[in-house]
């Protein structure tokens, strides 16, 4: 049986973006189910005010992210067009298919947080989708669509019935580790019921 391990993100955090490479880069041999959610939506349910709204928290965050980053040796830029609104990058990860899904998960986090691009301006996510073979117009469609809006509700909402409170989460066993930083801990956990 593969050993697997949920992994709750979003586009807009960019520790999400330091652990999407942890994974890539130490996480090997283990599966890894990317269960996409609306940051934003999961404050709102918790009434937590995001870091980004909270100056001396932001700057912090800054200088945190590019040191973590050098340390892994993931190439970072802090995005010039933070904080964005990322529902329907998100609602997109709902309406792929798994090998869509994947390179378009790298590509978004890498325009975002490496390239310093701006993932709300429609020109982006165009290159972006045909890097997947997926034209705009169709992807719009799906994204708009009824029941991929409610399924990232749900997601968020099934997140917060299970006290996440922010991303990355690493659910193993039931458990939550939140935070890039809680990488090795969800990896003990893992191995601690094999």
């Amino acid at each position: 049986m593969t050993k697997s391990i949920d992994f709750y993100f979003d586009f807009i955090s960019p520790y999400t973006y330091i652990g999407h490479n942890r994974i890539k880069n130490e996480g090997n041999g283990i599966n890894f189910i990317y269960k996409p959610i609306l940051l934003g939506g999961l404050h709102k349910l918790w009434n937590i005010t995001p870091q980004a709204f909270i100056e001396p928290k932001k700057q912090f965050m800054i200088m945190d992210c590019e040191m973590v980053s050098k340390k892994f040796k993931i190439e970072f830029k802090f995005n010039s067009n933070f904080p964005i609104n990322t529902i329907n990058l998100m609602r997109g990860c709902l309406v792929l298919n798994n090998e869509q899904l994947k390179k378009y998960i790298n590509l978004i986090f890498d325009a975002y947080w490496k390239n310093n691009e701006n993932i709300s301006d429609e020109r982006v996510l165009t290159k972006v989708l045909a890097e997947i073979e997926m034209d705009i117009s169709e992807f719009t469609k799906k994204t708009e669509e009824i029941e991929v809006k409610e399924k990232l509700k749900k997601l968020t909402n099934e997140a917060f019935k299970m006290n996440i409170f922010g991303a990355p989460t690493y659910v193993v066993n039931n458990k939550n580790f939140w935070g890039q930083d809680r990488f090795e801990y969800a990896l003990e956990e893992l191995n601690s019921t094999s």
